[in-house]
């Protein structure tokens, strides 16, 4: 019996940049969902909490305005203004509004924030190093960081 569908190898898309990709996300949801479990039994905040208070954290001033954080984590508005408003409640960052713009506001790290950040990277760390980095040599690393900040620069020049 035939596959239900081909493929469509369009312009740039062969087997083998498909397989890369199809490798590339699905190699990121096992670990990310190995590194959830982790924290989850650690009794620590999901990843996706790591992620906003990462970006607060080396912002100038630990701040950005709503906008710049929704884009830095990758999230839609409204999935940020939940996930803020979750943070906000845990006293790991306030909202403090932009003078500059009265319907803009700034996420802003609090102490407490950056304690829960320290706590988590060690369970992150561990899981990057047992489920990626102890599969991936020196010189793949340097391809795989080379390849993917090409695209990432490719990006930010859409």
């Amino acid at each position: 019996m035939g596959r239900a569908f081909d493929v469509y190898a369009g312009p740039g898309l062969d087997g083998k940049r498909e397989a890369a990709w199809r490798a590339l996300i699905v190699a990121h949801a096992v670990v990310v969902e190995k590194i959830e479990r982790a924290l989850l039994e650690a009794e620590l905040p999901p990843l996706g909490w790591y992620d906003v208070l990462l970006e607060l954290s080396v912002a100038p001033d630990r701040r950005l305005r709503m906008h710049e954080l929704a884009r830095a984590v990758v999230l839609s508005r409204s999935g940020l203004t939940r996930l803020v408003d979750r943070l906000e409640k845990a006293g790991l960052l306030v909202r403090e509004p932009d003078p500059s713009d009265r319907r803009g506001a700034f996420a802003v790290l609090t102490d407490e924030g950056r304690d829960m950040l320290r706590q988590m990277w060690p369970v992150y760390a561990t899981g990057i190093a047992e489920h990626f980095g102890a599969h991936v040599s020196d010189e793949e690393a340097q391809v795989l960081t080379e390849a993917l900040s090409r695209v990432l620069v490719a990006d930010r020049e859409d």
